[in-house]
């Protein structure tokens, strides 16, 4: 297994003045770090909940893609949903980006601030350099 680290980035990667990358790649795993309802510059777009959802995962396909990946070979995400009334809708978007068998998954409800509906991050492996 090749033991190197890099920080894949490219032009549609949503930057962020944070300080933190994207994602970083060791070898031919992919941590994907949090994505939420941002536009290309990394700033917030509030919206509806399926409209966070929609353009996080959107974020987080884009990040994904950059390292040498995509979303069918997503391992393990973690999804943080500021309103528990929203964890049925979340379920049914999520099976329209993921399918059976699905990738192992946490969630966790009332841990985001008004700003934000819903964030996602990921763990993938890559299937090009």
């Amino acid at each position: 297994m090749n033991k190197s680290i890099t920080y894949p980035q490219n032009n549609d990667t949503p930057t962020s003045h944070l300080p933190f990358s994207p994602a970083v790649r060791v070898g031919d795993l992919i941590f994907v770090s949090g994505q939420a309802s941002v536009d290309a510059s990394g700033k917030i777009v509030s919206d509806t909940f399926e409209g966070e959802f929609r353009r996080s995962l959107e974020n987080l396909r884009k990040v994904v893609e950059a390292a040498g990946s995509d979303l069918a070979h997503v391992i393990q995400t973690r999804n943080y949903v500021r309103d528990p009334a929203d964890v049925p809708r979340y379920n049914e978007l999520y099976r329209e980006y993921f399918s059976a068998p699905f990738p192992a998954r946490t969630t966790i409800t009332n841990c985001l601030p008004e700003a934000l509906r819903y964030e996602v991050e990921c763990i993938a492996v890559a299937t090009h350099p």
